[in-house]
């Protein structure tokens, strides 16, 4: 997408310096910084410190991460040690595992005076599938929004509430669910987006930057006003993505997301969730139970980061001296609150059956049992 008039990826590689670029996130909205990646331990803070995140971006970064540990050493032995070394930076979306298993897979069978270069052409290759992904489902949620709009009357916006940032800047480019948001206003269908601050990082924020930058029509709430919105018809649909799916269609978001699908249920709002089929985790069905919560730092939750009156980004503290904070960084909804799974392929139902349908080739669970 563009800032200020230019096209730019949340991370592209730098082939004359040969580094990873990217775009840290962490100053945004307020500054935009390009940071290098060079060496793998840069790449593994990079993913800790989110200075990139969303699932889908998380993955592309962790092939280049594999890319570089390969050209420091190719042998068996550390192809083994870098997958369990980047696998343990962020614990919830399976895309890093998917990604760094592709590369392992994909580098074992080779010489290993051929693994640098193989591995540097597939992480090439996944940033630029993640954004061809990214494309189409944005084309196949411009058909939702363009049939409610068909109902609406002449020039009235559609009303989408999206949770977290799942934008270009949780991407390579075009983001997950604000791709049927940016393809809907690049078809001059007429819509408006709340954005959900979402505590503890600000992650609406971000969100919100995106949007204005494209121009989109938007309003940045805070996380508990959603439900509120909805009880007064103010949301047509929700829009979320995933950091996790299971092979039944439960979904592991950024925390908050099962509240607004209850809400989303109890008014009668369809609620759509943007999957990238590298998201879905085949190996397990119930997301409750299987899918592992991060738990991050609680001084997220105790401090905010923020732009002060003198112009400087800093971090204040709002809780009391001495409380401590909890910090689960997501939730995962239930199958039943998911009206529908907007994929690459088309929209799947959140289920066992409709997701092997749409994925044949991918669904490794038994449909019988």
């Amino acid at each position: 997408m563009k800032v200020d008039g230019k096209h730019y990826r949340s991370l592209w590689w730098n082939a004359e310096k040969d580094v990873l670029e990217i775009i840290d996130q962490r100053w945004l909205p307020h500054e935009f910084r390009i940071d290098t990646l060079q060496t793998i331990e840069e790449f593994a803070t990079a993913i800790v410190e989110m200075r990139v995140r969303g699932a889908p971006l998380i993955g592309a970064t962790a092939a280049y991460a594999m890319a570089c540990a390969m050209k420091l050493n190719s042998s068996n032995s550390h192809i083994e040690a870098a997958w369990s070394y980047f696998h343990k930076t962020r614990p919830t979306a399976v895309n890093l595992r998917w990604a760094l298993d592709r590369c392992k897979e994909a580098m074992l069978p080779l010489p290993e005076e051929e693994r640098a270069a193989a591995a540097l052409q597939l992480a090439h290759a996944i940033a630029d599938e993640d954004v061809e992904i990214n494309a189409q489902i944005g084309r196949n949620g411009l058909a939702i929004i363009r049939e409610i709009a068909a109902k609406k009357k002449p020039g009235e916006p559609v009303n989408i509430l999206t949770h977290c940032n799942a934008g270009w800047l949780a991407t390579v480019d075009w983001g997950t669910a604000t791709s049927p948001m940016f393809h809907a206003h690049d078809a001059g269908i007429p819509i408006h987006v709340w954005v959900d601050e979402t505590r503890p990082r600000n992650q609406g924020a971000l969100t919100s930057w995106e949007l204005g930058s494209h121009g989109v029509p938007h309003t940045y709430i805070v996380d508990n006003a959603g439900g509120h919105l909805m009880q007064h018809g103010l949301v047509d649909m929700v829009i979320v993505g995933t950091d996790r799916t299971t092979s039944r269609g439960d979904v592991c978001n950024k925390i908050g997301t099962y509240l607004k699908a209850l809400s989303a249920k109890d008014n009668n709002v369809p609620f759509y969730v943007t999957l990238p089929s590298p998201t879905i985790d085949w190996t397990i069905s119930d997301g409750v139970a299987d899918i592992p919560i991060e738990e991050r730092d609680e001084q997220e939750v105790t401090h905010i980061q923020g732009l002060l009156a003198e112009g400087d980004i800093g971090v204040v503290q709002v809780s009391p001296i001495g409380t401590s904070g909890g910090n689960p960084a997501f939730d995962v909804t239930p199958n039943h609150l998911v009206t529908g799974l907007i994929t690459e392929r088309g929209i799947s139902a959140a289920s066992s059956d409709g997701l092997a349908a749409m994925f044949p080739e991918l669904c490794k669970i038994d449909r019988t049992a």
